[in-house]
This record gives structure tokens, sequence and C-alpha cells, in this order.
């Protein structure tokens, strides 16, 4: 097997797996990274969404050997301290539920914004469309992003 050097949340990591090895299961089992979760396995409901040089990626279907020299982060590195706007705004509007879905939705959600910090109600709704909440907190994630949107 391969050894992988990985980029991940600012520090290297090495991982020996195979070539196919979704990139989901080197962060879970092979790093520790709990954070981010398995939801489906065939990139329908978000729940294992991670940052790929900064665009939202599903990780349960990334391929460790398409990263190559790609900058990771997970829900982990977002913030040191949990501090992140999306982070902030989901604490203060109260998002979670059960809160499976909740760090794929805020990685989604901190992508979108990078992007674009003040997006249009159609512009989050097209955005987090891939980030299935089993809860159907969906309003609430809405009102969290559009408040994290005027704290970045």
């Amino acid at each position: 097997m391969p050894a992988y050097n990985l980029l991940i949340n600012g520090k290297q990591h090495t991982a020996d797996v195979a070539a196919d090895t979704p990139l989901l299961w080197v962060l879970r089992d092979h790093l520790g990274l709990l954070g981010t979760k398995y939801g489906c396995g065939v990139a329908q409901c978000g729940a294992c969404t991670v940052h790929l040089n900064g665009a939202a990626v599903k990780s349960c279907v990334l391929p460790v050997s398409a990263i190559k020299t790609s900058a990771v982060t997970t829900i982990e590195g977002l913030s040191e301290l949990g501090d992140h706007p999306v982070q902030a705004a989901w604490d203060e509007v109260d998002v979670p539920q059960c809160g499976y879905c909740q760090a794929g939705q805020i990685m989604t959600a901190a992508a979108l914004l990078k992007k674009n910090a003040h997006p249009a109600d159609k512009e989050i709704a097209a955005a987090m469309n891939g980030n299935i909440c089993r809860c159907g907190a969906y309003h609430r994630i809405h009102e969290a992003i559009k408040l994290a949107g005027t704290k970045i």
C-alpha cells in the first residue's frame, strides 16, 4: 500500500491506505478526526463534508489518492476555538437538535460564505441543497447562515 502525505487542518499526516480509500475513513479511522460523520456513503446527505482547498466536498466518495497536495480542512480545523462565525451563529440561533448533520452543514455554509459573505436566500438554498437534516432544522440553518454572513 502506498503512503499518502496529507495536509489536514494545517498539519502534515501520513496514511498507509489503499488508493481508493475514501478520505472520510482516513480521517476517522486512521487519523482519529471524528467530527466528520458518515451518513450515506454516496455523497447525498452531506454529513461527511470537508473543505478541499476551501471548497466543500463530500469525503465519503473522495478517494485519498485524489487529494495529492490539496489542503483538507475538517470541522476540527475550521477554527481553533470553535468560534468561526458560522459556529458562533449556529450557537446563537440554537440550530442543532440531534446534531449529527451539524459538522457537514457548518462546513458547507462556511465554504459558501467564504465565496459570498452575503448570499441571497436562493444562493443559500442552492449551496445547502446537498445537506440533509433529519430533524428538519432547515429554517434555523438558513437563519444562522444569514447571521454568520453579517459577522464575516
